[in-house]
Order: C-alpha cells, then sequence, then structure tokens
C-alpha cells in the first residue's frame, strides 16, 4: 500500500494553529483540507499535553486518571508513524491485554484516533500495527521483559509504568531496544510509589509533565467530577489518583513498595496447595469483597497467584466469583472470614457450589495484628507476587502497625483476604492465637 501523499495545504493548516488570530481562516479552506481538523491533535490538545521542546530522550507523564495521558501517548506515537515511514515502535504496557485494550483499541488508542485515510493495519494474531507509510509498532508486555531482548525500535510509549510487573526489568529492557537514530520514549502513568517511577522522577535529563485530572474537565462528566472529589478530596488516594501527586510509603506502613518489589516471582514453582482466601462484605449492599488464591510451593513458600476481588455484587454474585477463582486455580478450600455473617457466608459459597470446601475463620485480633505475622513472612522472603497486583499492594502498603490504615477504600479487604490464606498455607499451629477455624 502506498503512503498518502499529504495535501500541501494541510502543512498550512498545521502552521496556522499557532497563530490563534488566523484561525478563522480554517472556514475558508476547501473540504479537502478540513475533513482532518478532527484529527488535529496540536489544535485540541491543552497547553499542558504539548511535547516537550528541546532536546529530550526520556519524557514522563504522571497524572491523575482522567486527564489524557493515553492520548498524549497515542498522539505521539501516531504523529511519528505518520512524520517518519518505516520507523519501529515499542507499545509496551503491563500485560499484552492491557496495550491492546487501552494503547490500540481503547477509545483513546491508536485506532480510535487514526484518520480513515491513515488508519493503520491492526494484526491482533501478530501484535503489529502497520501504517500506510510502513512505520510499526509491536506490543509487548511489561509482565514478560525478556520478550524485550533482541528487538530494535526508534520510539515507544510505555503506558501505566506504575502497576508493571518487574518493572526495572522491563523498562531497563526497553531502553536497551532504542538504539535506531534519534531514539525517545513518553511513559504515561497515575503516580505508584514504585522504584521505576521514583528513579525516573528523580532524574534531572527526564522531561516532566505533571497534572490533576480536573485539568481535562471540559471532556470529563460533571457528575463524575463532582462525585470523585466529595469522595477522595485531599485524602491520600485522591491526592494521588485524582491530583497526580507521587505519594511516599506510609508512615509506620507493615508493607513498603520495596519489600513488595523484592517478593515478586515471574511464575510459581510446583504447588503442593492452593487455597482461596475471602473476606466477606460487612453487608448485603454491593460492598467490596476480598478474594486472593495462594498457593504453597514445595520449596515451603507462598505465593499469590490471582487478586479476584469484586465490589458491587450482591451475595450470589460475589459468591459466584469465588467459586471461579477456586476452579481456575484448583483450591483446595475456601478460607473466608466468619465474625459478621457466621452461617450465612457458609450458605451464600454453597449456593454457588455445593462442593466447596469452607473452612471459616473468626478473627479474634484487628486486621493489621494478625497481617504481622504474614509481613514477617515477606520480611523473611517467604512470600511472592506472581505478577503484579496493583489494588491489592496498595492496601498491603496503607496498613500500619497498630491498627492504621492510610490506603485506598474503607477497608483492606483485598490484603485481608490474603492474610487468610497465608495463615491457612503458612502459618500452622502459630495461627491459632489469633485465629480460631470453626
Amino acid at each position: 500500500m502506498q503512503p498518502e501523499k499529504i495535501d500541501p495545504r494541510w502543512s498550512r493548516i498545521e502552521r496556522l494553529f499557532d497563530k490563534p488570530e488566523q484561525r478563522e481562516k480554517i472556514l475558508k479552506l476547501p473540504e479537502g483540507a478540513t475533513e482532518r481538523l478532527e484529527h488535529l491533535w496540536p489544535y485540541w490538545r491543552r497547553p499542558d499535553q504539548a511535547e516537550p521542546e528541546g532536546d529530550w530522550r526520556t519524557w514522563l507523564v504522571m497524572a491523575g486518571r482522567g486527564f489524557g495521558k493515553t492520548r498524549m501517548g497515542a498522539e505521539w506515537v501516531r504523529a511519528a508513524a505518520e512524520r517518519h515511514p518505516g520507523i519501529q515502535i515499542a507499545l509496551v504496557g503491563a500485560t499484552d491485554s492491557d496495550v491492546r485494550r487501552v494503547m490500540v483499541e481503547g477509545p483513546s488508542g491508536l485506532l480510535a484516533i487514526a484518520h480513515w485515510r491513515l488508519r493503520p493495519k491492526w494484526e491482533p494474531s501478530l501484535g503489529v500495527l502497520t501504517w500506510p507509510g510502513g512505520a510499526q509498532a509491536y506490543v509487548y508486555a511489561a509482565s514478560e521483559p525478556e520478550r524485550l531482548r533482541g528487538p530494535q525500535h526508534h520510539i515507544a510509549w510505555a503506558d501505566e509504568i506504575g502497576k508493571w510487573a518487574h518493572a526495572d526489568e522491563a523498562w531497563d529492557n526497553l531502553m536497551m531496544t532504542l538504539r535506531m537514530g534519534d531514539a525517545k520514549v513518553i511513559a504515561t502513568t497515575t503516580p505508584r510509589p514504585i522504584k521505576l517511577v521514583r528513579r525516573l522522577v528523580a532524574q534531572d535529563k527526564v522531561r516532566k509533565t505533571y497534572g490533576r485530572t480536573r485539568g481535562n474537565r471540559a471532556h470529563l462528566a460533571d457528575a463524575f467530577l463532582a462525585g470523585v472529589e466529595a469522595d477522595y478530596a485531599g485524602t491520600r488516594l485522591g491526592r494521588q489518583e485524582l491530583d497526580g501527586e507521587l505519594i511516599e510509603d506510609v508512615e509506620g506502613a507493615l508493607w513498603t513498595r520495596d519489600l513488595i518489589e523484592r517478593c515478586r516471582a515471574r511464575r510459581a514453582p510446583e504447588l503442593v496447595r492452593v487455597v482461596v482466601g475471602v473476606d466477606p462484605p460487612a453487608s448485603a449492599t454491593g460492598d467490596a469483597c476480598g478474594i486472593v488464591a495462594m498457593g504453597l510451593g514445595r520449596d515451603g513458600c507462598g505465593y499469590v497467584l490471582e487478586d479476584a476481588s469484586v465490589s458491587g455484587l450482591r451475595p450470589e454474585g460475589w459468591a459466584r466469583a469465588v467459586a471461579a477463582c477456586v476452579a481456575r486455580h484448583g483450591a483446595d478450600c475456601v478460607v473466608a472470614e466468619a465474625n459478621q455473617g457466621g452461617d450465612m457466608v457458609l450458605s451464600v459459597l454453597h449456593s454457588a457450589d455445593a462442593g466447596l470446601a469452607v473452612r471459616k475463620a473468626h478473627a479474634q485480633d484487628g486486621k493489621a495484628a494478625r497481617a504481622e505475622p504474614v509481613q514477617l513472612k515477606y520480611e523473611a522472603g517467604r512470600i511472592f507476587h506472581v505478577g503484579a497486583f496493583p489494588e491489592l499492594e496498595d492496601e498491603l502498603c496503607g496498613m500500619q502497625m497498630g491498627g492504621g490504615y492510610e490506603g485506598p477504600g474503607r477497608s483492606p479487604d483485598r490484603a485481608d483476604a490474603l492474610v487468610w490464606a497465608a495463615t491457612e498455607l503458612m502459618l500452622g499451629k502459630a495461627r491459632g492465637a489469633r485465629i480460631s477455624f470453626l
């Protein structure tokens, strides 16, 4: 396919946008030139979404949810692909699914923003986008950093680096691929204080764009903004997710980000047992239900396999989610807190799957107190996360010694479900001092 010959008038249109007093002339341009106005990012973007000036290699865009980070990354890649036929591009997300669902096929992704005459060909089975001019973009998952060994690229877009598993290794491997031409990378993320994000923020040579959710209010529903600001403004979660602030570890936190990064594994070894920990909702009106699958390896270590937690479901809904998690991992039992609900919890779970083996756990101490022995297993290098579980890890890092909680949500439901699973698998008779099984 031959690349489109761009009408020379189009370049003139782009130049006009740098001169506001001339923009009315756009209305007088022929239809063939104006039909692409919708896709002219330099005209529609806000000033805080503009590419940095001057010579740079890494551009970090760290902002609140809804700021327009995905659109910024996609438009930057699109412009490079259309202007430089034949360039090679890396698209890196937390997983292959994240790249496809957000960066390629999402509402602000590369396919959605493309002009129909310059729309790239998308081959999902190969994970490749090809523009009419010959530029190609390849899909990579940070969860598989070894895939970034070998290929080479001119530019790269790294999305949501704050939730990457093996973030440092994936980033370093990505940077090693940028060995063609004037190589550059844009990293777009909601802030999370993992080592990689802190590292980029600290580097003077990295160009940085910060922003708040409210900065994109013209494209966000008023009800959404009013709701999230009423619920989260001024809170730690709001400062991170809405204001785009990089919030460091909570004072007195049981878990730190660095500790969790040290306890990350690419895969689990042969497992001798798998259980699913469940922290049921406190009411039947759709509160969060913590659901975490964990296995015990032949090496005696624990491996967190999945955070299958759900929100907004009635009892029959979260019970089905528990049963599905058990089936996926071949778990031999469910460990569910029975402080609230007691036999009701057992009845609800059996209504989803009559064959579920359920152990009802009665907590004699608060969440933080019963989490402390589990945290010590992390410190000893005996529990690992197989992949990344951002929401679960945010809750773990919000739990404080002495019983405080400074994480997302009203309660660390995911973290508590992990504690139940780890206690069943790894604490043996010692667990009786804190938990009794009915």
